[in-house]
């Protein structure tokens, strides 16, 4: 379920609302003293490591010719 973080435009209290994508529309329009909180992000969550793709692996390779000691195994 979606988390909404908002915030009261006059008051400045704070919620947190758990809701799908409809019903926090219907609450906004319900509610217009209350405004997207974008203090708190917009930021999703990535589950898993990123992927880097083979652009990003041939300059890192090319990057571990010049700097042997350098262990960059993790990016190649």
């Amino acid at each position: 379920m979606p988390t909404y973080p908002v915030i009261n435009k006059s008051t400045g209290e704070k919620q947190t609302l758990h809701m799908s994508m409809t019903a926090y529309c219907e609450w906004k329009d319900a509610n217009p003293d209350w405004d997207k909180d974008w203090s708190e992000g917009i930021g999703g969550h990535m589950y898993g490591k990123p992927k880097p793709d083979e652009g990003f692996k041939e300059v890192m390779s090319k990057v571990q010719k010049k700097h042997p000691l350098a262990n960059l195994s993790r990016f190649i």
